[in-house]
């Protein structure tokens, strides 16, 4: 079975050494993913709104190594406020609603920048 890794150029991946996307063999493997636009930038917005971003960055990660969001079939939910899961499941449901994946949303106590209130995992298989 090959591995194979994928990056998103993101700042935090050469600084923490982590990979974006990692795909063995029929499964792929998604984290890190949150509301930071291509631009390097939070999103604006809320928490929805940064969800939004995160589930399209796991879609992007997705597709590098192949899969979509059909082929999930886990997602974790990190948020730094649980009183955010309306907003955070309701854009969960726009990208992932249509094949649901088993999935958790947890309260942290922080992320990486602490104007982000969400970051996203993914597990997808491929077959």
């Amino acid at each position: 079975m090959s591995i194979e890794r994928f990056g998103s150029g993101g700042p935090w991946e050469k600084a923490v050494g982590y990979s974006r996307a990692v795909r063995a063999g029929g499964l792929v493997f998604v984290a890190g993913c949150t509301g930071v636009g291509a631009d390097g930038e939070v999103v604006e917005g809320g928490a929805r709104a940064q969800m939004r971003q995160a589930c399209r960055n796991v879609e992007a990660a997705l597709a590098q190594a192949g899969a979509t969001p059909a082929d999930v079939v886990q997602t974790r939910m990190y948020v730094t406020d649980i009183a955010l899961w309306e907003d955070v499941g309701r854009a969960h449901a726009e990208t992932f609603g249509a094949a649901p994946p088993v999935s958790a949303m947890v309260q942290v106590a922080g992320l990486i920048d602490p104007r982000l209130v969400v970051e996203v995992e993914a597990v997808a298989y491929t077959g």
